[in-house]
Formats: C-alpha cells, sequence, structure tokens
C-alpha cells in the first residue's frame, strides 16, 4: 500500500492575513513539501497539470525532475498529466526523461481534464475529449513499447518509422494510472491494459465513485489481467489534522469556508458528507479506514494537504503528521485487513522483474535508416562490422 499527498498548486489570498503567495513562492514551497514528504517516508508526492491561473503547475514534468534530484527514495507522480491536450509523443519524450532523471522513481496519471477553455488553448475540441484521451493513450502506449512506430489516427500527424527518445529506463515504460471522476470510457480503458485506475476521492459525497471503481475491477477480469479483487485502484482523500480535533476544526475553517469553491459552504457538511476528514489523527485513521471497506482493498492513498492557501509552515506541519502519525497506523491495519492475493502498488523494480526477472533488460533497435541528418550519427554506435553484420544493405 503506497500513501502519499497529491495538489495542482493553487495560489489564493490566505482569510486569516491576507497575504498572498507569488508564483515564485508557491513552486519553491511545492519543492520544499516535496522534500519533506521524502524525508518523513511518505511514498508518493503527485503533482497535477493546470494550465489557468490561479495554478502554477503547467509543467509537472520540469519541476518532478529538479525534485527528483532533491529527493531519495519517494516515487514522483502527476495527479494528473492531460491525455487530451498535450501531445503524445511529447508526453512519451518528456515523462522518459524525467524517468531516468529519478532512476525509475516515476509514474503518472493521465485524464481529461475538467477547464472548459484549456482545450481551444492547445487547438483541441472539448466535445471530442474523450475520442482524444482513448486515441492518445493508445498511441503513448506503443511509444513506449515499441522501438520503431508506424502510426496513422485522427487527431495528430502520421508517425511513420518513429522512434521515441529516451526510451524508457530498463526498457519498462512509468506505470501508468487512469483518472477519471465521470468517465466509464477511462475505467474501460485502464482494465483494458492493466493499468491502475485513480478515483480522486474528494469534493464529491462519501463512494460517489465506487461504481467507476467497480466497473474497472470488473474489466480488468475480463481482461484476463487478474481478478477483479487484484485490480491496481488508487483513491484520493483530504484531511487536516491536529492532535486535538477542536483545534484542527478551528484552524481549518477560515481556510475551508473562505476558499472559493467552498464559500458559502459549512466545514461540518462536508466533514459528514464527503471524504473530507479535519480532526485528530486517528480520526483521520478511522475515516480511510471507511475507504477500504466500500471500495475494497486498494494500492494507493494520495492527500490533498497543502492546498487552500495553507501557509507553507502549516502545510509542512500537516505532512510530518500524515508521515509520523497516520500513515504508519495505516500501513499496519490496512495491512492486516488486507485479503490474501491482491498486489502492492507497481514499482519500476517491480515491472523490470515481472518482466526479465534477473536477466539483463533488452536493448533498443530504432529504425537504422533513421540517424540524425546533422551530424550523420546512426541510432546504433556499435563498432563498424558489427553494424556491417547487421545491416548488410548499410546505414543511410
Amino acid at each position: 500500500m503506497q500513501f502519499g499527498i497529491f495538489g495542482v498548486g493553487d495560489i489564493s489570498p490566505d482569510p486569516t492575513t491576507g497575504y498572498t503567495q507569488s508564483e515564485a513562492e508557491r513552486i519553491s514551497n511545492l519543492i520544499k513539501i516535496a522534500r519533506r514528504a521524502d524525508e518523513v517516508g511518505l511514498d508518493v508526492f503527485a503533482l497535477g497539470e493546470h494550465h489557468n491561473p490561479p495554478f502554477v503547475m503547467s509543467s509537472p514534468p520540469a519541476l518532478l525532475a529538479h525534485i527528483a534530484a532533491l529527493t531519495e527514495r519517494i516515487v514522483l507522480s502527476t495527479a494528473v498529466t492531460l491525455i487530451t491536450t498535450n501531445d503524445p509523443v511529447k508526453i512519451a519524450e518528456d515523462y522518459a526523461m524525467v524517468q531516468h532523471v529519478a532512476k525509475g522513481r516515476l509514474d503518472l496519471m493521465l485524464g481529461r481534464g475538467n477547464t472548459v477553455p484549456v482545450y481551444p488553448w492547445f487547438g483541441k475540441d472539448i466535445r471530442e475529449g474523450v475520442e482524444l484521451s482513448l486515441e492518445n493513450y493508445n498511441l503513448l502506449h506503443r511509444l513506449w513499447r515499441e522501438d520503431v512506430v508506424d502510426w496513422e489516427g485522427k487527431f495528430r500527424t502520421p508517425l511513420q518509422g518513429f522512434t521515441s527518445t529516451p526510451r524508457p529506463l530498463d526498457d519498462v515504460p512509468p506505470f501508468v494510472w487512469h483518472g477519471s471522476i465521470r468517465t466509464p470510457e477511462t475505467a474501460e480503458q485502464a482494465a483494458y491494459y492493466g493499468n491502475g485506475f485513480f478515483a480522486n476521492h474528494i469534493l464529491a459525497p462519501n463512494f460517489h465513485f465506487k461504481p467507476l471503481v467497480d466497473l474497472y475491477r470488473r474489466r480488468f477480469e475480463h481482461y484476463g489481467h487478474g481478478t477483479a479483487e487484484q485490480a491496481i485502484v488508487g483513491l484520493g482523500g483530504q484531511a487536516f489534522i491536529a492532535k486535538r480535533s477542536q483545534d484542527a476544526i478551528n484552524t481549518y475553517r477560515p481556510y475551508f469556508e473562505n476558499y472559493p469553491m467552498f464559500r458559502g459552504s459549512k466545514l461540518e457538511d462536508f466533514m459528514a458528507g464527503t471524504p473530507l476528514t479535519v480532526g485528530s489523527p486517528q480520526e483521520v485513521i478511522e475515516k480511510v479506514l471507511t475507504f477500504q471497506e466500500g471500495f475494497g482493498d486498494y494500492q494507493r492513498q494520495l492527500f490533498s494537504v497543502d492546498a487552500l492557501a495553507l501557509p507553507v509552515d502549516m502545510a509542512l506541519e500537516q505532512v510530518e503528521l500524515l508521515g509520523t502519525e497516520v500513515v504508519p497506523v495505516l500501513r499496519k491495519e490496512m495491512e492486516a485487513r488486507r485479503k490474501p492475493g491482491v498486489p502492492d502498488a507497481p514499482t519500476h523494480a517491480s515491472l523490470v522483474k515481472a518482466k526479465y526477472g534477473d536477466a539483463e533488460p533488452r536493448r533498443l533497435r530504432p529504425n537504422p535508416n533513421r540517424g540524425d541528418n546533422l551530424s550523420g550519427t546512426s541510432p546504433y554506435q556499435d563498432s563498424a562490422p558489427d553494424q556491417a553484420a547487421r545491416f548488410p544493405g548499410g546505414l543511410r
């Protein structure tokens, strides 16, 4: 079971002081939070792609690569990578690069996004969002698994003899989660490929996303990847923790009730009706254990702990409490309740082991006739005799 934090780098005024972080401060603070998460033993740090103000996370691969250099063990991920408005070729290359920089500590979550204006900004039509997401991931899947790709589809120019570079580390692509809150086609695609499915279990009523998770589990089994109980499921969560429950409520209330999305709402109503937990470490533990009861055994639990204009010191304290007082208990309790045969979340090491065992990973074999036009170098840097033996017609 993996535990971690996720966010989208939102910026808004602190309702208790009126202070608003600059973009530079917010980005710097996200790095501090990631480092603290690594230090306290959390498993995952994830950032979601957003292109509209007041969010700063327009380029997750750039920031994740920097964080990779500053951390030791934590898995870096995206809370969403927009599979609809990004070119799958660029996704393949950007995240393979981060995978190398992070030495395998990378996976990503793909989603359609829910901000309407983003589509035309990138030359896309939101009415084609589902079709875009399906076609683009089908291509991404191939780009990471085939050294040479010939491809033609509806939404981008064809590819002929194309090799995405760099190739995935150890010939194993980053593990992919498909995130959705309303799209059965996304759950179906995740199940078809045997990928993970992530339900952003916040904001909506408790267990609102269970039908999608159940659909994914059934189809995962249908496609022969394992039983429904062995499907790879992740959930979101939202929490604010303090040693004393009332202190947590009193501190969090102004941030929650003055945030634009929740303005006019009552904190206690959200605590009662949604996955939001505000209280002591024990109360957070008890609420999360209900997720396991409702959704079944799952592999990844991410928490939103730094949104809603929380000052960075407060956010760092949340990470500390989560990593030292909440997660250790949840690990023990959820493991004790987990049914036999339910797998752990895939990691780079486990995927390499599953594919190659103790053997060396396969070396890439790109198209020998598509070297660099300027330098004249070929994709192979072997000796000339080896090249001649492999390609009797010569390299052009």
